[in-house]
């Protein structure tokens, strides 16, 4: 009954999405980090792991300036002396219990989810890593109006599990929100949303130093610190978009980003205040970097966010990647204003793909990838809406026309809503779904009357969700990113594997699989055997065989426990399968 109701909808989204029946995952061939080489059973979760601690900035109260620099005194004295800082400072502590609340100041630890094939398993001890960063408005649900904003979300745990089944190590991370959407004053409203966006910069900087930091230490996740891509999701996606570019101070000093109401004009970023670029420094910052780390990615991948300025982008920025609707009211795909979700208000202006992408192609940042002759499915799809015009929900401009020269962008294209029929429901995020009877979802986000929930509201502009449709396009997402991700990796130098060819079993039997020490091969059809070879999945030959008996016992013993290829040279040519050592 499940296939068939995916089936139905697979049709429905025919002409808007491709099909997951188009994936590429682990069917004929499987390549590690291309497609998927582990099951479900064989990842591993940590979740809710501290990466450090900073200023909460939705509980802490500034209005009192002398009470603020003497709690920042206080807990930056006690880092500086090795200690921790006091629990006064947190509403509640590690065991969720409340405590003191006499400050001004409050510290929330800042915290991610890691995904990874399960380390018995998996003998690769040089993993890339993907970082999700969350949608969410920067508030947390269901005050952002949403079921959705948090590292744990529902299309955010998919998404992590289906890239860990890859061999990729995944850290789900959370970053602080805050700022002022109802605010009388414009200059405030504007202010507090870019500080938000700046702030979840720097969280998301600090969990990649903590990585990074780690494993030169003990490597605990056994991950490739130099191949670290970033993917942000709706508001996530302005994050990582801002942390790929983002880069000199005078691109916080350009004029939309200056405050009138200060003489002379000065930016709402004010970094003696909330710290730099890098994430450290700053009166109200708590992030250091004292081995002097870096938060270098390798890629970027957004998945319905803009970009804060085209400005930013530059030559030698790193490859990126977008999958963005065409007719997205909340993040343009061309130009136009941030539209906040609570409000329907216009608060800064921004760019899409349809200019920043172009830039990036011209500048020659995604060369890893950009002169593909790929006839994939997702890559044709993507090329066929490239100069298009489509009629668009703006009255002031009627129709929108995708740009040619968008290599590395899949423009989503679906049903047109017009502002006069329904203000900010054209659909932004069909990837996103919830569960309807989840709390965040059946909380009143609306008095009304009628009161309204966070699933009723978010229906508006996804009014068919559910999560087939959700992971329909998930594999669009997938089908669309996986080649141009392993494309970056391969110039990185990064093995991403052997290919496995199923077709062995036709001439041999192989048993048992998995097994804990001895591998038998069966010649079931005449086939004559010049090398047999067992694989790692890093592609390097841990084991080498010459027999062509017609059964061959290959002694497993001296190797760990994980996934191999069984790699076999004949008359018939390479056959490969993979094996489990357990």
């Amino acid at each position: 009954l499940l296939i068939n109701k995916q089936k139905k909808m697979k049709k429905k989204l025919l002409n808007f999405c491709i099909p997951l029946a188009l994936g590429l995952g682990f069917t004929a061939n499987a390549q590690r980090y291309c497609s998927e080489i582990f099951s479900d059973s064989q990842i591993q979760v940590t979740s809710d792991v501290t990466f450090d601690n900073n200023v909460d900035f939705l509980r802490s109260d500034f209005s009192d300036q002398i009470a603020v620099v003497t709690d920042i005194t206080a807990i930056k004295t006690a880092l500086a002396m090795g200690n921790p800082i006091p629990l006064k400072y947190f509403l509640t502590n590690d065991a969720n219990t409340p405590v003191g609340d006499s400050t001004s100041v409050k510290v929330t630890p800042v915290k991610m989810d890691i995904y990874e094939p399960m380390q018995s398993i998996d003998n690769v001890t040089d993993r890339p890593v993907i970082v999700y960063v969350h949608t969410g408005n920067f508030i947390p649900p269901p005050f952002n109006g949403q079921p959705t904003g948090r590292k744990e979300d529902w299309t955010a745990v998919e998404l992590c599990k289906q890239w860990a089944k890859r061999g990729f190590v995944v850290v789900s991370v959370a970053y602080r929100g805050g700022w002022n959407p109802v605010s009388p004053d414009a200059a405030v409203r504007r202010g507090t949303l870019l500080n938000a966006v700046y702030r979840a910069i720097h969280d998301v900087k600090q969990g990649v130093r903590f990585l990074k930091n780690d494993a030169e230490a003990s490597n605990t996740y056994a991950i490739d610190k130099d191949n670290v891509i970033l993917y942000g999701q709706g508001s996530g996606g302005y994050v990582a978009l801002g942390y790929a570019t983002l880069d000199k101070n005078s691109e916080l000093e350009i004029p939309k980003f200056l405050d009138p109401s200060t003489t002379p004009s000065s930016s709402y970023i004010n970094r003696t205040f909330v710290g730099e670029i890098d994430g450290t420094g700053g009166i109200v910052n708590l992030y250091t970097n004292p081995n002097n780390q870096n938060s270098d990615i390798v890629m970027m991948v957004n998945a319905g966010g803009a970009l804060a300025d085209s400005s930013w982008l530059e030559a030698g920025d790193v490859p990126m990647v977008d999958i963005q609707c065409v007719r997205d009211q909340f993040a343009p795909f061309t130009h136009g204003w941030v539209i906040v979700t609570t409000t329907g208000e216009q608060v800064v202006e921004v760019q899409g793909p349809n200019i920043w992408m172009k830039k990036a192609n011209a500048l020659g940042n995604n060369a890893p990838f950009y002169n593909n002759t790929w006839t994939d499915p997702y890559t044709t799809a993507a090329k066929s809406r490239y100069g298009q015009t489509y009629s668009y929900w703006s009255p002031v401009d009627p129709t929108i026309t995708v740009e040619n020269d968008l290599e590395g962008c899949f423009p989503v294209v679906l049903p047109l809503v017009t502002a006069a029929q329904a203000p900010l429901q054209n659909q932004a995020s069909p990837w996103e779904w919830w569960d309807p009877t989840h709390p965040l979802a059946t909380a009143i986000v609306s008095a009304g009357p009628p009161p309204v929930t966070a699933h009723q509201a978010n229906l508006l502009s996804n009014p068919d969700m559910s999560e087939t449709k959700g992971k329909t396009y998930l594999d669009t997402i997938q089908g669309y990113m996986m080649p141009r991700v392993c494309e970056v990796l391969k110039a990185n130098g990064v093995n991403i594997g052997v290919e496995e060819n199923q077709t062995l079993s036709s001439f041999l039997t192989v048993y048992p699989n998995p097994t804990n020490d001895f591998l038998s091969l069966d010649k079931v059809n005449e086939i004559n055997i010049d090398k047999i070879e067992v694989i790692d999945l890093s592609g390097r030959v841990v084991m080498t065989s010459f027999s062509n008996e017609n059964r061959t016992t290959i002694d497993l013993t001296s190797l760990n426990s994980g996934i191999y290829i069984l790699k076999v040279e004949s008359d018939n040519g390479t056959l490969t399968q993979k094996i489990v050592k357990q």
